[in-house]
């Protein structure tokens, strides 16, 4: 009534409840085995020797090592004396990426380094700065031929063997100062400062080394599978990690008992839409970090899991490791000791809401168009 008290609201938030994958790992107790285990020594010998072939030769690391370590050489000197170097000043340089986390494949000799800069990060900064290193490291080594390529993101430096990317950001303080028309993308130096974080985590919580062999391996199928393209570095050092350390004993599981797991959570929707998937140890909200992948990533990189997972589960492993080629296993068929492996159907379609606003924005000026005449 006019004047009288309002009454209370009665909608309530609606509260989100992830669901969790199932995980035989951790529900091992409720479901008793019925058979003993199978003899996973063949199986066991493939992953190690997939993960040697992977592994990149004493030479490559070392031409990576000793690339860096001019580079970083070059970064302490213009901390400590600039001698006249004023394109901008550097506060920090920290390593980052698979060559810091002892993950790099065979074949990317790529290193990564997040240089800190105190000045605001300007494009003629960082040119600056690309120009100083190049030419500090002709100064150290005259002979060697030395390539630069200056980017959004900070700028790559290479020689014959070797190649480093230089990654720029800056301090807190200047990420509200910065102007989109002349500094750099802001979410792009956030997530250089984001992979230093995931550096220094992996440094103290996975440095295990059945962690780094599955990450390698896991990054290789990734490169050979469609599927799997959307697993970023830090999410597979993640399931990497979760696959073999988080079980009720706390002790590192094997590599294939957490090879086979990394499927299983795969297959049955840890990274799927409104699964509790695994938190981002690195960032003070609960951000789940399969939340970077669209809906028809996340449906792929399941169902190509359920797939591949499939032909293990049949003695496949050769070929979904790929010590052996063949067909493609997740788009053919294929057939392992009479039993036959089809590749699954997308369960997520995306709906065509753009086609159908674009239509109906077509038809409304038409019949404006038709008023007008």
């Amino acid at each position: 009534m006019r004047g009288g008290m309002m009454r209370p609201s009665v909608f309530k938030v609606r509260q989100f409840i992830p669901h969790v994958a199932f995980d035989f790992t951790l529900g091992e107790t409720f479901f008793p085995r019925v058979k003993p285990a199978i003899d996973d020594t063949d199986f066991t010998q493939a992953l190690l020797k997939r993960n040697q072939d992977l592994t990149p030769s004493p030479q490559e690391q070392a031409s990576v090592l000793n690339l860096v370590t001019k580079i970083q050489a070059v970064m302490d000197n213009l901390i400590v004396a600039p001698a006249g170097f004023e394109s901008c000043q550097i506060e920090e340089v920290r390593q980052v990426g698979s060559f810091k986390k002892g993950t790099m494949v065979t074949g990317r000799n790529v290193a990564d380094i997040v240089v800190i800069i105190k000045t605001l990060p300007t494009a003629e900064a960082v040119a600056g700065l690309a120009a100083k290193v190049v030419e500090e490291l002709r100064k150290l080594s005259p002979p060697e031929v030395v390539s630069l390529n200056v980017s959004e993101e900070g700028f790559h430096i290479a020689n014959r063997e070797a190649a480093v990317r230089v990654l720029i950001t800056t301090i807190h303080q200047n990420f509200r100062k910065l102007d989109p028309e002349i500094h750099l993308n802001l979410k792009v130096m956030q997530r250089h400062m984001a992979a230093i974080r995931h550096s220094r985590w992996f440094e103290e919580n996975a440095h295990h080394s059945s962690i780094k062999v599955l990450i390698r391996v896991l990054r290789d199928m990734k490169a050979r599978f469609e599927g799997l393209e959307a697993l970023n570095p830090w999410i597979i050092d993640l399931l990497a990690h979760y696959a073999i350390m988080n079980n009720p004993t706390r002790q590192a599981l094997a590599i294939n008992l957490a090879f086979r797991r990394c499927l299983q959570l795969l297959s049955a929707g840890i990274f799927l839409p409104g699964s509790q998937g695994i938190m981002d140890p690195c960032e003070q909200s609960t951000i789940r970090v399969h939340t970077s992948m669209t809906l028809e990533q996340q449906d792929m990189v399941c169902l190509t899991a359920q797939t591949l997972l499939r032909v293990v589960a049949h003695g496949g492993y050769k070929q979904v490791l790929g010590l052996l080629r063949g067909t493609n296993l997740t788009s053919d068929m294929s057939v392992w000791d009479g039993v036959v492996v089809s590749p699954l159907d997308k369960a997520y379609e995306k709906p065509p809401e753009t086609e159908e606003k674009n239509t109906e924005d077509m038809e409304a000026d038409n019949s404006m168009d038709d008023e007008d005449s």
